[in-house]
């Protein structure tokens, strides 16, 4: 794994980052609310959520160096039929000849199909090293997006999908994808295994 890490932290200053396109999936569901919030001094701040029933969607999308791409709400887990349709249907038609699509190492990533569907519109597909989430800028912009959607607190898929809408919406106006990306570039430069 150490040797796998240290080959991608090598190859990566070579790529163009302009053409690094970096996929995921988070989970979300109806029960996300603010982590923190203000109060009165000495007052303790209360929040409701539900604690016995909550649905739990998946939200996938691509990262590139301007921005935030292809996103989708899946309601359900995330499989390999469902990441095949994502691929061909969703992000395909995003995608230019050249582009490099980086994904972990998810079993339904591996599915047949996926390759053949990026290779028809002139991409390629590179995975992560094992047990690699730091090397994947996207980690840090959902972090970024689930702060923005759990102050929406949605409490059906519904609501969660406007959410989904308004917080994407918002991290591209407010946040500089190329903020997360050239970054980790730079990490992988300076800092090997």
């Amino acid at each position: 794994m150490a040797l796998a890490r240290s080959r991608w932290k090598q190859w990566q200053p070579n790529w163009d980052h302009r053409r690094l396109v970096f996929i995921d999936e988070t989970g979300l569901n109806t029960q996300m609310t603010r982590l923190y919030r203000r109060a009165p001094r000495s007052e303790r701040c209360l929040d409701r959520r539900p604690h016995g029933y909550w649905h739990t969607n998946t939200f996938i999308a691509a990262l590139r160096h301007d921005r935030l791409d292809a996103p989708w709400l899946l309601d359900g887990p995330m499989n390999g039929q469902a990441f095949l349709v994502y691929v061909s249907q969703i992000l395909a038609p995003t995608l230019r000849t050249g582009d490099l699509v980086i994904c972990d190492n998810l079993s339904s990533h591996k599915v047949s199909g996926v390759a053949q569907a990026l290779e028809q519109v002139g991409a390629s597909l590179l995975y992560l090293p094992p047990y690699s989430p730091d090397l994947n800028p996207i980690e840090m912009a959902f972090s970024k997006l689930k702060a923005l959607i759990r102050k929406q607190c949605a409490r059906s898929f519904d609501e969660l999908f406007a959410a989904v809408a308004d917080a994407t919406g918002s991290f591209q106006r407010r946040t500089a994808p190329d903020s997360f990306v050239t970054p980790c570039m730079r990490q992988t430069k300076t800092k090997v295994l």
